[in-house]
């Protein structure tokens, strides 16, 4: 299966953890990213690159978990060795097994899956395996609902080299090693939904005879909506409503189960499903997207592991008393039903409907941004004509070419250190870069004495370089564990980023522009003892711009353009400013709008108040129904880029793209590595159809926005960039 570039980069740093100081490591993961396609890449890849390594992955007790994700690691990994609690009983553990064993077999008192007389052979087990050279790297799956005293004995018996405790609410662990997967990185790739809007179009104020039924009709009213829309986009999903009740509240659920007999939604006709304590009922296939159901009432906490994509819509109902917020429970409504998004605000997006203040409280902490209230806009009948030509990927190139990546870090040397055709010349170019070559291993220490463990202090000790032998058969395992290190960071595999390595350095492999001409052996050593200037360079070079006669124009398709005819309008409900932004090509678009970046806002309030701008359009940042320019990286895939602000200036059509600022001192704050390639595309476009635009920053030592629009500079002094105000007039 193809890794998203968030996954690939979560695999390189659970990679680069293990050889960190922290025992522990916390992979903090959203639900809907794919941990376990992580995880179990993770041990594959780590178990290739050292030997005599043992994976334990302890899931919680309820749901069979364990099975769930040992089914998974075989059908991700090929020829995998994964074992259950009765294999390992069986054959004891083994190099490179990858054990899944649920927390309650080993820690539950008077659970007959492991009697005393088990418990010790189980322990023998571990003993013989640690006997026998073996070391074990133990997983804890959703670690928040097994930290208790038995659980951490168990851990001691293994005698862990390190401890992965994944969850997507983790708890404070000290002195460990935290990943965090950004929710944005995940709502990029489609995996997850854009965003949780909060009791879309409710008044300000609300007198409800009976909330059940009135929240209930939103939800309903949605549902019906959200299954036309996919009807639309032939996507055969029945969008699911996830009732959720206070725990013990028959009374509640009866009149629940009442009201959707009214509408036609029973469990005769198997529409309505049911998952409480004691009570069971139309649960078979819910997950399937076409499933029947259109409803299902669950209790307060959902059974751990419950992974129901086509779950749209939440509606969550309150006793007398506000029950703490669960931020599993808005889990369940997130991911998205095929891994994508469909370029629909309705459709990325998922719903909660309820009168729980402290609930939404507890949402909007957590999610943050990710987590608005919303209304429908429309837009004012003076813009339907507005029209562009957008264009959108062909879908062609879906893979990084290998080719042209090959081609694109050659250049991106030649670039930045002004390497040539004389890999004799480029070896005394890259030594004056501090690149080091030598056939041994070299590894560094501290030596000397200090006083304090002042980090300054320990700076100041003397280094000391320890220098070992290359052994290929001893450090071969290694040098993999590098190079697909390196190959991580750009989303090429092991075998790319290996033959473009081996093309670019090695004597032995026939290439016409190679950068070195090593020996194999050195080869090795070279990328052992460069591994990270190798692996930074590489990910620059795949933003980098290439010479013209290596570039190809992507071949992309076109559509007309019109500014969509109703917006779903996120804002921040607790913002002091609530005034409607009037060039707004939307009736009702509030100063208050959210997601929006600090220049964003800077932007659309300069817009508000200069004369010479007549409309403002904000663009979307997803989806076929907004305005897109198709650009390639270094590396031949194709990206979409979705420029931010369409306006009018005397009645001349402009194309901007807000970035990062620039600090007092004149340093970019710009951390987008392909700003470079936007602005070209950006600016060819505005070639090709006679407008303007250009790319808007703040500078931060003046206050003042200023515009780039005739050669892309880093340097906010340059002359390339203009004070806003004074090109707009």
């Amino acid at each position: 299966m193809r890794l998203a570039n968030f996954q690939l980069k979560a695999i390189s740093d659970l990679m680069e953890a293990m050889s960190g100081q922290e025992q522990e490591i916390i992979l903090k993961s959203c639900t809907g990213s794919g941990k376990t396609i992580i995880l179990t890449h993770f041990m594959d890849e780590y178990g290739k690159s050292f030997l005599g390594k043992v994976f334990v992955w302890l899931t919680p007790g309820k749901g069979d978990l364990e099975e769930q994700s040992k089914a998974k690691m075989d059908k991700y990994i090929y020829g995998s060795h994964t074992k259950l609690l009765a294999d390992v009983m069986t054959s004891g553990f083994e190099e490179n097994d990858a054990c899944f064993i649920n927390w309650e077999k080993l820690t539950k008192k008077g659970n007959n899956a492991l009697k005393e007389g088990e418990r010790t052979n189980f322990l023998e087990h571990i003993q013989k395996a640690q006997n026998n050279g073996l070391s074990f790297v133990v997983i804890v799956d959703e670690s928040h609902q097994n930290d208790t005293v038995k659980a951490a004995d168990i851990l001691q018996f293994f005698a862990p080299e390190k401890i992965i405790r994944c969850s997507a609410t983790p708890k404070n662990y000290p002195k460990t090693h935290l990943i965090e997967i950004p929710e944005e990185d995940v709502i990029a790739e489609g995996l997850i939904k854009k965003l949780l809007i909060i009791n879309e179009n409710f008044a300000q104020t609300i007198r409800v005879e009976n909330q059940i039924s009135y929240l209930l009709e939103k939800a309903l009213d949605k549902q019906h909506q959200l299954h036309s829309a996919f009807l639309q986009k032939e996507a055969t999903v029945n969008p699911l409503i996830v009732v959720q009740i206070p725990n013990k509240n028959e009374v509640m659920q009866d009149e629940i189960e009442r009201w959707f007999e009214a509408r036609g939604i029973t469990y005769e006709n198997g529409q309505l499903a049911v998952w409480l304590s004691k009570k069971h009922q139309n649960l078979e296939d819910i997950e399937q997207n076409d499933a029947p159901q259109v409803a299902v009432i669950i209790k307060q906490a959902v059974a751990t592991g419950w992974d129901c994509p086509r779950a749209h819509i939440l509606v969550k109902l309150r006793d007398n008393m506000s029950e703490t917020f669960e931020i599993q429970t808005i889990g369940r409504i997130r991911r998205m039903p095929e891994a994508k998004h469909y370029g629909s605000d309705l459709l990325d997006s998922c719903y909660l409907y309820t009168l729980d203040e402290r609930f939404t409280e507890g949402v909007k902490l957590n999610l943050g941004k990710g987590a608005l209230d919303a209304a429908t806009i429309y837009l004012k009948p003076e813009f339907k004509s507005v029209t562009l030509t957008s264009e959108q990927k062909s879908g062609l190139t879906m893979v990084r070419d290998a080719m042209a990546a090959l081609a694109a870090i050659g250049q991106y040397f030649a670039q930045t250190y002004h390497t040539g055709s004389s890999t004799a010349e480029n070896r005394t170019r890259l030594e004056a870069a501090d690149y080091l070559f030598t056939e041994d291993i070299v590894d560094y220490t501290k030596s000397g004495s200090v006083s304090t463990l002042d980090k300054g202090k320990i700076d100041d000790l003397n280094d000391v370089s320890i220098r070992t032998e290359l052994n290929t058969h001893v450090h071969g395992r290694e040098y993999h564990h590098r190079v697909a290190e390196i190959g991580l960071k750009v989303g090429l595999e092991y075998a790319q980023i290996n033959t473009i390595l081996r093309r670019l350095l090695d004597k032995n492999v026939r290439y016409a522009n190679k950068l070195l001409a090593l020996e194999t052996r050195e080869v090795y050593a070279f990328v052992l003892n460069n591994a990270h200037r190798l692996k930074d360079d590489i990910r620059k070079a795949m933003a980098i711009m290439l010479d013209q006669q290596i570039i190809h124009t992507p071949s992309v398709t076109t559509a007309e353009f019109h500014i969509p005819q109703a917006c779903l309008f996120t804002y921040d409900t607790t913002a002091k400013s609530q005034a409607e932004m009037d060039k707004n090509v939307y009736a009702g678009y509030l100063a208050s709008a959210e997601v929006r970046s600090a220049s964003e806002k800077k932007f659309e309030r300069f817009c508000e108040t200069c004369d010479a701008v007549e409309w403002v359009y904000k663009n979307g940042d997803k989806g076929a129904e907004y305005f897109s320019i198709v650009y390639q990286d270094s590396f031949g895939k194709q990206k979409s880029f979705f420029p931010d602000y369409i306006i009018s200036i005397r009645g001349e059509m402009w194309i901007i793209e807000t970035k990062g600022g620039f600090d007092r001192t004149g340093k970019s704050e710009d951390i987008d590595i392909f700003s470079p390639r936007k602005f070209e595309v950006l600016k060819n476009y505005l070639a090709k159809y006679g407008l303007h635009g250009g790319f808007v920053r703040e500078d931060r030592q003046s206050q003042e926005l200023c515009i780039c629009m005739d050669e892309y500079s880093d340097d906010i002094k340059s002359e390339h960039w203009k004070l806003l105000a004074d090109v707009v007039g």
